[in-house]
């Protein structure tokens, strides 16, 4: 893949992101042809009192894990706006980590299209999926 490495992606956060999205504590893992791997560590301010992480991180995780990954495939910070965001909780997330992965099902001229997957570390099986379009603002 010609783009961005994990390491020129982390640093786009303290340029890029708000700092309460900063604090998520967002790993860029590895990019690929097709996306990207995240992690989201434990942390216990994202859990709420029913005892699982909360809804608002994991969509906060996927829209900024979307940017990372668009930025590493691009090879630089496209600047770019959510369009459409849509979210299934399938299980809770217990406390601890969680692994995603981020996949492009298209990246055009104008848009992209994404898909991101949330499972617990170390689970095969699938806790939420947010799929969403982003479009692009400059060329």
């Amino acid at each position: 893949m010609s783009g961005m490495s994990v390491d020129e992606v982390k640093a786009l956060a303290e340029k890029v992101f708000a700092p309460w999205i900063r604090e998520l504590g967002l790993e860029p893992v590895s990019f690929d042809d097709r996306g990207g791997n995240f992690r989201l560590p434990d942390n216990r301010a994202l859990v709420h009192i029913g005892n699982v992480v909360c809804g608002q991180a994991i969509a906060s995780a996927a829209d900024t894990a979307i940017v990372y990954v668009l930025a590493a495939l691009n090879g630089r910070m496209r600047m770019c706006t959510t369009v459409d965001f849509t979210t299934h909780f399938i299980r809770p997330i217990p406390p601890g980590a969680v692994d995603m992965r981020v996949e492009v099902l298209s990246n055009g001229r104008r848009m992209a299209y994404l898909r991101v997957e949330f499972r617990a570390e170390g689970s095969d099986k699938l806790a939420a999926t947010v799929t969403s379009t982003f479009a692009y603002l400059e060329d």
